[in-house]
């Protein structure tokens, strides 16, 4: 999460990347609190170290998040840029330690609800989503308009899995047009909001938003297809 400090900090919208950061942890905390932050008060079973390895990875990373918004509305741009040398490292550790505990999981059958198989296409997708978003991020860390809003959305994209772990029946039931549509609805409320503020559709939003809801939708197609299951049960073997 880099950026040039002379053009970082222009007063504006942090008020409201912070609330979005919190919020982002709340869903997160939500979606895992059973079997991951509370399950010692649930007495879930035990997690093996690759899973614990993977919670303590993206619990860095949208707590890195929240403090990276925090700097920028403090006035810190000088220690967001030296953290943000940090940031970038850990988010290539949320790509390979996500992709591999996304493998392991449905080896082992840890998924909310939808055939492991299946549910494998969500993780994957996700980390394919989030280094593009990133790298979209980083190659615009002097242009803050773009910079911030790729960042939001690297952010955002990851939701997925915590939403469709959330307790609640609809969400359990519902599948993944439910766990896409929530996810898309906070990404959309959050466009929404700088669209209305800015009197314009960012393109950071416009492209970013079009990359994650493709591709949901890619990934809804083939969740089903013989040629998935057949990829992600070599994959899983």
């Amino acid at each position: 999460m880099m950026t040039n400090p002379t053009t970082l900090h222009n007063g504006g919208g942090s008020r409201f990347y912070t609330w979005v950061a919190i919020t982002m942890i709340v869903i997160v905390f939500a979606g895992f609190a059973y079997t991951y932050y509370l399950k010692e008060l649930f007495g879930t079973p035990a997690l093996p170290g690759l899973l614990h390895l993977h919670g303590f990875v993206m619990t860095l990373w949208f707590a890195l998040f929240l403090v990276q918004v925090s700097l920028i509305a403090a006035g810190r741009v000088d220690l967001h840029r030296r953290v943000g040398m940090v940031g970038a490292l850990l988010a290539a550790l949320v790509v390979v330690v996500g992709v591999t505990t996304a493998i392991t999981a449905a080896r082992l059958g840890h998924t909310p609800g939808p055939p492991p198989l299946v549910f494998l296409i969500i993780p994957l997708g996700d980390m394919l989503v989030f280094p593009a978003l990133i790298g979209a991020g980083l190659f615009f860390r002097r242009r803050s308009d773009f910079h911030k809003r790729f960042m939001l959305l690297s952010s955002l994209s990851l939701l997925t899995a915590a939403i469709a772990r959330i307790p609640l029946s609809f969400i359990s039931a519902g599948g993944l047009p439910i766990f896409f549509g929530l996810t898309d609805l906070c990404i959309v409320s959050c466009v929404a909001y700088d669209t209305v503020k800015n009197h314009r559709l960012h393109p950071a939003f416009g492209w970013g938003m079009l990359v994650i809801i493709a591709s949901q939708a890619l990934r809804f197609m083939l969740a089903g297809t013989s040629e998935w299951a057949q990829f992600a049960a070599w994959l899983a073997a």
